[in-house]
């Protein structure tokens, strides 16, 4: 099956395959490592996931390079403002971020640049600029692109700067420049500023440049994609389009594939608005990493996300619909066989699941009918319909599934305890939310003696010590279920 997926080059949804027939050659901008990551920028990795994952699923190998970008202006004025060297400080950002992705189940790429380790490829990019005469050096030693030398730009973002005039502003920096449409290859050092010693001078990166180096090393000066968070496409996208195609004359990438931003509570995430908030701020809060996975690629990429807590506890309650349903194919034994309504119905939930994804992603889409499965599969087996072949029917559909969305084991415990011990580092244990400090103060083996206990008080008509039990369990962050099939419990 192939992906149709929207190119923004193009301005349309078109294939998307090996060039070569072989692996899918994408490069997705990464991280700038000087703070914590929030949602809006995990929403971007995530349908880049989402993106990631389809592919596999659908057998086309992936060669995904993520880039670090571990040097830039604030890196620099933050790490001065705490008195260490830029590696110090970004290490723990890093780190951050790598652990952030593995709570949210965000597949590592196969490769992973950092900035600083690619100098010597960013000089050798600004020397065929300057060969071509596409790159000029300032007095102050600093060096620009000439947007003169590249005719197209603005194809990606659709922008017409022709009759944009000297003194306007498109790349934010503090030194002179022929024309304000030109953009910083090369930045010269500062007195105390971190810079390398290089032929081209002394001095730091520019960061269109790093990205466009680091693609050419690992993709070859032409790939197959390029993907990124919509704030990229210009003028980030459209400088790499420009620096990389003057020197080397060929297409950049094929495809472009742009995440859109989100909304927090309808409004635009900003710390002035109250409504800003990292993943560690969420998890703190009592939500677990797999609904906010699902709430965050809930939503096709390319439409506006509403990030609210109504959609986490929506996707909250998916989820649990989602596990209880497999926790029932998987724990109770059916008899050989094979239903022919349900055999249908899990061949049509499969087929249109991959048909959405195949559309350009429609992650909305694809959910439904795996939900009308369950729902089909619930009934079935509380009426003693369901046979072994049709839970092994709905078992591969259920496995396509999570081999893109990936929140049906429930593992949330370990993100929730990484957040914990992160808060009491920070001493931010007083934004823990007191129903998540109460029940991490129960163990499994304590919850468990409590279940039984209720369990064995129910058998006993000691309705009042069950009530008490339940109720106990749900003011520190416990929910017990019961069911034909049994009693469960899990965390809130």
């Amino acid at each position: 099956m192939t992906l149709r997926l929207f190119n923004t080059l193009s301005g349309q949804i078109e294939p998307l395959a090996p060039a070569d027939g072989q692996s899918l050659r994408m490069y997705a901008c990464g991280p700038t490592v000087y703070d914590f990551g929030h949602i809006g920028n995990f929403r971007t990795f995530l349908e880049v996931d989402v993106l990631r994952r389809f592919l596999l699923l659908t057998g086309t190998p992936v060669r995904h390079v993520m880039n670090i970008t571990d040097v830039d202006d604030k890196i620099i004025r933050n790490a001065a403002a705490a008195g260490i060297p830029i590696g110090e400080y970004t290490a723990k950002f890093e780190a951050a971020f790598f652990e952030d992705l593995d709570s949210l189940k965000v597949q590592r790429p196969e490769v992973v640049p950092h900035a600083t380790a690619h100098i010597d490829q960013m000089i050798e990019l600004v020397q065929k600029l300057a060969a071509a005469g596409a790159a000029y050096k300032t007095e102050d030693g600093s060096w620009y692109f000439r947007l003169a030398a590249f005719p197209s730009y603005g194809k990606l973002s659709k922008k017409d700067l022709s009759g944009m005039e000297d003194g306007a502003r498109v790349d934010v920096d503090e030194y002179e420049k022929d024309s304000a449409r030109d953009f910083a290859l090369w930045k010269a050092a500062k007195p105390g500023e971190t810079a390398w010693d290089t032929a081209i001078g002394r001095g730091r990166p520019g960061w269109h440049l790093e990205c466009s180096a680091m693609a050419a090393k690992y993709l070859g000066e032409s790939f197959d994609l390029h993907a990124g968070g919509e704030d990229l496409m210009f003028p980030h996208h459209e400088n790499e389009i420009a620096q990389s195609e003057t020197a080397n004359h060929k297409p950049f990438a094929r495809h472009w594939m742009h995440v859109r931003f989100l909304l927090v509570e309808g409004r635009k995430m900003s710390k002035s608005e109250g409504n800003f908030f990292t993943l560690r701020d969420l998890l703190l809060k009592g939500y677990r990493a797999s609904s906010i996975r699902l709430a965050l690629i809930s939503v096709p990429y390319r439409h506006q996300l509403n990030f609210t807590f109504d959609g986490l506890a929506e996707a909250t309650s998916a989820i649990d619909r989602l596990r209880t349903f497999h926790d029932r194919l998987t724990k109770t034994s059916f008899a050989p066989g094979e239903s022919p309504a349900l055999q249908e119905a899990a061949k049509k939930a499969r087929e249109e699941y991959f048909n959405a994804l195949a559309n350009d992603l429609n992650t909305a889409e694809a959910r439904a009918p795996i939900f009308d499965l369950v729902r089909a599969g619930n009934t079935a087996i509380d009426q003693g319909q369901m046979l072994a072949a049709d839970r092994d029917a709905i078992l591969a559909v259920l496995s396509d599934f999570d081999a893109v969305f990936d929140v049906l084991k429930d593992d949330d415990a370990e993100p929730t305890r990484k957040a914990l011990v992160w808060a009491e580092e920070a001493g931010r244990l007083d934004e823990v939310a007191p129903e998540l400090r109460a029940s991490q103060s129960l163990t499994d083996e304590s919850i468990d003696a409590l279940v039984a206990e209720r369990t064995a008080a129910k058998k006993t008509r000691d309705f009042a010590r069950a009530d008490q039990i339940r109720n106990d369990l749900a003011a520190k962050g416990v929910v017990i279920e019961d069911s034909k099939d049994g009693v469960r419990w899990k965390r809130k």
